[in-house]
């Protein structure tokens, strides 16, 4: 019984490693997304960061705010579920689809 208990702590502490490189290469990941055919771009990191947002000079008509703060929001909302779900995809490949509470994926109620 020692000798297995053994065996799972060496096993969940290298799953912990595997599982901190995995965070820390999805946080390095960049997923860009667009809005209005193009007009506007959002690029946001695996870490839920939006870290560029590119507007098209003719995507601003002081007439049509609204419609510009609405390609915004959809270009950075898409970008940031974009960025989530490959993030997801990469932790879930290291937990093997593991509910791992707090971390993204995984098969519910596992845990």
């Amino acid at each position: 019984m020692a000798m297995n208990m053994q065996a799972m702590m060496k096993q969940a502490r290298k799953m912990q490693a595997d599982l901190a490189k995995a965070q820390e290469e999805a946080a390095q990941l960049t997923f860009e997304a667009t809005a209005g055919g193009g007009m506007v771009k959002a690029v946001a990191t695996g870490d839920m960061k939006i870290t560029s947002l590119t507007i098209d000079p003719e995507a601003v008509d002081p007439e049509d705010v609204e419609m510009l703060q609405d390609l915004v929001a959809a270009a950075v909302n898409e970008a940031l579920r974009g960025a989530s779900d490959l993030s997801a995809q990469r932790i879930s490949a290291v937990t093997g689809n593991m509910n791992i509470p707090g971390m993204p994926g995984g098969i519910p109620g596992l845990f």
